[in-house]
Parts: structure tokens; C-alpha cells; sequence
């Protein structure tokens, strides 16, 4: 076993932990850090690496909102579906919530089944993530100061409409087509310019993550033909692992942050990180 190799996999946890969730947009990162710190792996594993990672930074999410999340049981349940029986046990309340994050998806979730790997060929690179870097950046400054004077038209999950959720979906979908964009800069950019909180908007991005980054995950483990030798699991146990323990804290840190602060921090250090990338690939390297 190689334990440099591991180490790597500690860095890059670390790094998707972080950047996950914080909307700065995790792809650019880790585009960045294996200019300086590659795997030596194959492409093809490395590919399926940096999105099966997030498998360990959903998990956080899960475990953060179980009891948002899991739509069964009878203790704290102001919404069963009837007072008596299997009923009694029906969130209804978390069922909705659910529908309304399979709406977000479907937009995403069409365009990744067809178009993915065309997607990857294409995007996935430095230049489309540095420009999807900045151009979120001016986008979230400009949405924050734009979004300064208004008043919240929903401040709870529950209010959100299906309407509301298909449009965040949209908004999802141009992180699915240009990485660097930020799944969770995208969301959070659409949910406030159509009248939804900030926490209400970071927390649905956080829902709406599960089954996206599931997805994702299996497409990706079904398309890898490499097999798996006993140094790529230790590899991808390890990423996945440090990912959730890291995306524990950031998830816990940002929900706090955005109740006293808003999101033009990071609208800046994504323009100077999108900066930074450019120059690097196009002028420096």
C-alpha cells in the first residue's frame, strides 16, 4: 500500500469536504489542487474519484437532517397522513418536501443521463471552470446587493412551492452543464432571486444534494470499467470518509454564517480564485 498515495486522498477529502458546501464550487478545486497533488492513478480512476468523493459529504448531510430527511415515524409528526395505523406514521410534511426536491432534479438528471459524458469531454476543463468561477462570483455580489432592500417571500421549506423548486432546478442544471459554477452557488444564486431566505435556500441546496450526488455517484461507478484493485478502495475509502468528517463541521459552520452574514464573500474569493486559474493555465503553466 502506498501511503503517499493515501495522504493524497487525506488532502483532496479535505478539500471536497470543504468546498462542497461552501458555494465556491468544489470541481474548480479540485481541478486546481491535482495540478499540484496527483493521484497516481489511472485518468479514468481519478474521473470517477472526484465524484464518488462526494458520496462521504452527502452522508453528512444525511446525518445533519435525519429527522428532516426520513419521512417515517410517529413521535414528532404534526402532519401524519391519518391519526390511526400505517398513516400515523406518514410525515406528510417531509413527503412533500421530497417531491419537491425530485422536481429540482428532473432538469439536471435528464441532461446527465444523455449528455454526461459529452459534458465531461467538453467543460471539464480549466479555462470553462475559471470563467464559470468569476461569472458566479460577479452573480452572487450582484444578487446580494440587488436582494439588500428586499424582504423574504419564503422563509420556510414547507412554503416553497413546486413552481419555485423546478426554477432552483434550472439553476442546477447550468452547474450540471459548467463545472465550476458551484451546484450549491447555482441554487443558492436562483433561490434568492426568486424571493426564498438564505437559510431556507442553503438548506434545500443541501436536501437537493442527496439525491443528486447519489445519482451522480452510481452513474458514475456503473460507467468505470477499471475494476477495483485493494489500493483504489483504500484510496476512495479514505477521500469519502475525511469528506464527511470535514463536510460535518462546514455544513454546521454555514448554517450559522448565513444567519448573521451574506454570501458576497464568497462572490469575491471565487473572482480572485477564477482569476488565479485562468492565469495559471493560460499564461503561467
Amino acid at each position: 500500500m502506498d501511503f503517499i498515495e493515501v495522504l493524497k486522498a487525506v488532502v483532496l477529502g479535505i478539500v471536497e469536504g470543504i468546498t462542497e458546501w461552501l458555494p465556491i464550487s468544489s470541481t474548480g478545486h479540485l481541478i486546481l489542487v491535482d495540478e499540484f497533488l496527483k493521484l497516481n492513478m489511472t485518468e479514468d480512476f481519478k474521473k470517477m474519484f472526484d465524484v464518488v468523493i462526494q458520496l462521504g459529504a452527502i452522508m453528512a448531510v444525511v446525518i445533519i437532517f435525519w429527522k428532516k430527511l426520513f419521512p417515517f415515524g410517529k413521535e414528532n409528526n404534526p402532519h401524519p397522513l391519518s391519526k390511526e395505523g400505517f398513516g400515523a406514521y406518514v410525515k406528510t410534511d417531509i413527503f412533500q418536501m421530497w417531491f419537491k426536491v425530485l422536481v429540482a432534479c428532473v432538469p439536471a438528471a435528464v441532461v446527465g443521463l444523455y449528455f454526461d459524458d459529452w459534458l465531461d469531454e467538453h467543460f471539464y476543463n480549466a479555462v470553462v471552470v475559471s470563467i464559470a468561477l468569476i461569472v458566479f462570483g460577479i452573480a452572487f455580489i450582484v444578487v446580494e446587493n440587488w436582494n439588500k432592500s428586499r424582504k423574504p417571500k419564503v422563509n420556510t421549506i414547507d412554503d416553497l412551492t413546486y413552481k419555485a423548486a423546478l426554477i432552483i432546478g434550472v439553476f442546477q442544471l447550468i452547474a450540471a452543464v459548467f463545472p465550476g459554477t458551484s451546484r450549491s452557488g447555482a441554487t443558492i444564486v436562483g433561490a434568492l432571486l426568486i424571493g426564498i431566505s438564505r437559510t431556507t435556500a442553503a438548506e434545500f441546496t443541501f436536501y437537493l444534494a442527496v439525491p443528486v450526488m447519489f445519482g451522480a455517484s452510481l452513474l458514475k461507478l456503473i460507467k468505470y470499467d477499471g475494476g477495483f484493485a485493494a489500493q483504489e478502495i483504500m484510496i476512495l475509502a479514505t477521500g469519502m470518509i475525511i469528506a464527511f468528517v470535514v463536510s460535518v463541521f462546514v455544513i454546521k459552520f454555514l448554517m450559522d454564517y448565513i444567519k448573521k452574514h451574506d454570501f458576497k464573500v464568497f462572490g469575491w474569493y471565487r473572482i480572485i480564485l477564477g482569476a488565479l486559474v485562468l492565469t495559471y493555465f493560460t499564461v503561467i503553466r
